[in-house]
């Protein structure tokens, strides 16, 4: 009879202790580590008849070593492609999380169904009829996606072994157990040699497998942390769920950026694609609106056009207040102080909120002449004209910097029907008639100039 020995676990961070504590030394957190009994028995891996065959690894020069761009696999599917990197490696594991409601059953559930490959989508949440109903509105007439409900993972890989499907989804993978652990569904130790034995089937097979996993109320992956570190690819489906729109963001890609943005818009019959994300991050008011001002920004190789809303009044309680959404604090602290040293603005006995609409957060310093437009039209309330965008980067000196890929930028306002761009007198513009009037600035004080005359 195999041996059980027991072991203390932190619900939180995954850390294993040898006995039992309040508090977690690592993650800091107290009442998280909880006893899980591990059964001790041999394992045959993912595939029982595989245990008698063994191979030995050697090393190799890695002059030897043969290198091939590695084969993508379009999920019909644009903004999933876009943030994947092109498509899905064969043999990778990506892990997709997200609050509960979010999407992430509808958005992986409508990609296996327009996929043109032999798909198992295997629910441990959801029964057969429920997802029936969903795939009815979104995709009817689907005949390569195979449905199985079924939580443990040795009768998943028997029913992989005869399918042999060309993608495999997971919704969820903490509803997984496998019989190699003496522990609930869910715990420390099941989630790991679950995602063990997944990475294994997909590394061994070259099969695609797509992780749905659940998040903390921090907004983390629940889990143990390692799990992260063992998948290639970690997406986080982002949004309000009292809105329509949806952001799909890459934490982690092993085979791709993790600057890429993916925007979708919740309907009846599923996640639509936003192929032009700037008509969500562009309000459709008629009449100028003091304090808003357009920036032109990139998110990976994806040119956007935000808005940039600023509220700047008299500070009622004495000391003034500094808020920022989607946009770094202190950096708007830093653009305030240079806008009262250098342009002589007096903003430091005043209110200042900044938003960034769409939901969405920002780190590209491009948009720094967008909030110094933003803040000074709410300060002298006078609406900025909404057909000009801006795309600079300010110093501490007051000086207007240049900004990488500054010709994409304006073919997009172009694109967008901008009458005119803001830039840097610095810009290196290549030799081409653009469409769209380029006002080129130095400093500070000729924005305000150009701008408030």
């Amino acid at each position: 009879m195999a041996k059980t020995k027991t072991t203390f676990f932190c619900q939180n961070c995954g850390s294993q202790f040898a006995k039992w504590q309040g508090q977690c030394t690592s993650c800091k957190e107290w009442n998280t580590i909880v006893e899980e009994v591990i059964q001790k028995a041999e394992k045959s891996g993912w595939r029982d008849e595989s245990a008698s065959v063994k191979r030995v690894a050697k090393p190799q020069r890695i002059s030897e070593i043969t290198s091939t761009a590695e084969a993508r696999i379009d999920t019909r599917n644009g903004e999933l492609n876009r943030v994947l990197g092109g498509g899905l490696v064969p043999g990778s594991l990506t892990l997709l999380g997200g609050e509960p409601g979010i999407g992430k059953s509808t958005l992986m559930l409508q990609v296996a169904l327009e996929l043109p490959y032999k798909t198992l989508y295997v629910s441990g949440e959801e029964s057969l009829q429920q997802i029936k109903m969903r795939a009815e509105r979104i995709h009817p007439n689907a005949e390569q996606c195979f449905i199985l409900t079924e939580t443990k993972t040795q009768s998943i890989f028997r029913n992989i072994t005869e399918l042999e499907p060309d993608i495999v989804v997971i919704d969820s993978i903490q509803t997984l157990h496998t019989d190699h652990i003496d522990s609930s569904a869910g715990s420390i130790s099941q989630i790991r040699e679950s995602t063990a034995e997944l990475i294994k089937f997909a590394k061994e097979t070259e099969t695609p497998v797509i992780l749905i996993g659940h998040i903390t109320k921090d907004g983390h992956i629940a889990g143990p942390k390692i799990l992260e570190h063992m998948v290639d690819t970690v997406l986080q489906f982002e949004g309000d769920r009292n809105h329509i729109y949806r952001i799909l963001r890459a934490n982690k890609n092993r085979f791709g950026s993790t600057n890429e943005l993916g925007i979708y818009e919740m309907q009846g019959e599923g996640l639509r694609e936003v192929a032009n994300p700037s008509e969500i991050l562009i309000s459709k008011n008629e009449e100028g609106l003091s304090g808003t001002a357009i920036a032109a920004t990139l998110e990976g190789l994806r040119p956007l056009m935000i808005e940039i809303q600023a509220l700047v009044s008299t500070a009622v309680y004495g000391t003034p207040q500094r808020s920022a959404t989607g946009y770094n604090a202190r950096r708007l602290n830093m653009i305030l102080a240079v806008l009262e040293k250098r342009a002589g603005f007096k903003l430091g006995a005043k209110d200042v909120f900044l938003n960034v609409t769409g939901g969405i957060s920002v780190d590209d310093p491009a948009i720094d002449l967008a909030v110094v437009s933003a803040v000074l039209s709410s300060n002298v309330d006078i609406a900025v004209d909404k057909r000009m965008c801006f795309a600079a980067e300010i110093g501490l000196a007051g000086e207007v910097r240049p900004v990488t890929r500054i010709d994409q930028r304006i073919l997009e306002a172009e694109k967008l029907g901008f009458s005119g761009i803001v830039i840097s007198k610095h810009c290196k513009l290549p030799k081409r008639n653009y469409g769209i009037e380029i006002i080129k600035v130095a400093k500070v004080q000729d924005v305000v100039k150009h701008l408030f005359g």
